[in-house]
């Protein structure tokens, strides 16, 4: 068990690193990776040295901004990302068009093995649409696929929260440590953490 076991390489005792998790907020135009072989600014580029040793929990795309989880926990992440935890993920976003009452209803209904918990129209014009769209999974481009399934093209998509961690005014490529304490009033009794 990793709360017990001892790591040693050529016979000298490895540290484990120390329990963190941060709340960072990702800015449009990073990837979700330690390095790039494209050379584009990544997620640890924004942390700088706080990154060593932390793991994405889940991705955010290249275009999306906002709340992104940084662990040195792996069983908190995995918790965090097990579909079966159905850990509410809250995103703002805009599309191009007047998306109607209907089309928010098919994508909670489900699309091609993709669906939103749940679809808020926040205002809609001819020239486009402002939304709050929770999903439950971490599906790749999830959100983009049901909006483009029901003919509209996301312009901007930003998540805001994870549970109850929510991003705040927290500055654009900013980020901030969370406690455990937090991370069980976020996520409640049953959150899986590791070791500190």
């Amino acid at each position: 068990m990793p709360e017990r076991d001892r790591l040693t390489v050529d016979g000298q005792r490895v540290q484990r690193a120390r329990w963190r998790l941060i709340l960072l907020n990702k800015t449009r135009g990073t990837v979700t990776t330690r390095r790039d072989p494209e050379g584009r600014p990544t997620v640890f580029d924004l942390v700088g040295e706080t990154g060593r040793g932390l793991i994405a929990v889940g991705r955010l795309d290249r275009a999306t901004s906002g709340l992104l989880l940084l662990t040195t926990d792996t069983r908190l992440a995995n918790w965090l990302t097990d579909p079966a935890t159905a850990i509410v993920r809250r995103y703002v976003a805009t599309v191009r068009g007047e998306l109607t009452d209907m089309d928010a209803a098919r994508m909670m209904a489900g699309i091609d093995e993709v669906r939103a918990h749940d679809v808020h129209v926040r205002k809609r014009s001819a020239r486009e649409t402002h939304l709050v769209i929770e999903l439950v999974e971490g599906k790749n481009r999830e959100i983009r696929r049901l909006c483009s399934a029901v003919g509209h093209e996301v312009t901007a998509l930003r998540r805001v929260a994870f549970g109850s961690l929510e991003i705040g005014d927290l500055a654009p490529g900013a980020w901030r440590e969370v406690s455990r304490a937090e991370v069980r009033r976020a996520f409640g009794p049953t959150v899986e953490l590791g070791p500190q």
